[in-house]
């Protein structure tokens, strides 16, 4: 068995520690301060890094990496593999991911899976929003998922300034 690397990267919106193995990254988690990388990174963790940068910068829409998915459930993994879908500056609602996996009345389901979500940003289960258009539960936060979506999308997402 492969052991598991990790590197740190550094965002607008905190460390995040990114874990994985030459088969795909594993993990995304957002922590309170920076650790010691692994010593020798696989370039799978290179590639993470780099492709956040460019998310960060407004230079990446889509991310184009392995993804690890072991130990999660075949049900997760359908959730998951749907949020790579939403596209980037858009969102969706939890019902509409439980009516594309063909299970509609998995609505509280579909909501755990996302808050279980190991890969943040990259698996962007921060694109999910209530049915009624409100911004809903985020791991890390709602003020965290209104700025990466405002980063996505700013004219739909963005702050209102003040006339006054």
């Amino acid at each position: 068995m492969e052991s598991v690397q990790q590197v740190f990267f550094r965002s607008p919106i905190g460390c995040f520690r990114i874990t994985g193995t030459s088969k795909g990254i594993q993990s995304v988690k957002r922590v309170e301060a920076r650790g010691e990388d692994s010593s020798s990174i696989d370039a799978v963790l290179k590639q993470g890094v780099q492709q956040l940068q460019e998310y960060f910068s407004r230079e990446r829409t889509n991310f184009d990496l392995k993804i690890d998915w072991q130990g999660a459930t075949d049900f997760n993994i359908s959730v998951w593999k749907c949020l790579l879908e939403i596209p980037y500056g858009h969102t969706c609602s939890y019902s509409d991911i439980a009516n594309k996996i063909k299970n509609p009345a998995a609505v509280r389901a579909v909501g755990l899976a996302n808050r279980n979500n190991p890969i943040a940003i990259i698996v962007p289960c921060h694109r999910v929003i209530g049915k009624n258009g409100d911004l809903t539960g985020y791991f890390y936060g709602l003020d965290i998922k209104r700025q990466l979506l405002e980063l996505e999308n700013p004219m739909s997402f963005g702050q209102q300034g003040s006339l006054f």
